[in-house]
């Protein structure tokens, strides 16, 4: 279960395609993750991890509650 905080890009992606989305795909300046009607856009990768408030807008705009998030 991933806590909801601080979290590496290659364990978001795989978390998120556990919740059914696909890609990442290459587009534009980000890469992005689709889900039928839904496209998000993930963060290029850095080194660091990404935050709480990164990750909350991105959960948000994929439409994921955080306790569906923590129950993985």
């Amino acid at each position: 279960m991933p806590a909801f905080g601080p979290v590496k890009r290659t364990d978001l992606v795989r978390y998120l395609g556990q919740l059914g989305f696909e890609g990442p795909y290459s587009g534009g300046k980000h890469q992005f993750m689709v889900k039928g009607f839904i496209t998000i856009r993930i963060p290029n990768p850095h080194q660091g991890d990404i935050g709480r408030e990164l990750l909350g807008k991105i959960l948000r705009q994929a439409g994921i509650s955080r306790d569906e998030w923590e129950n993985l």
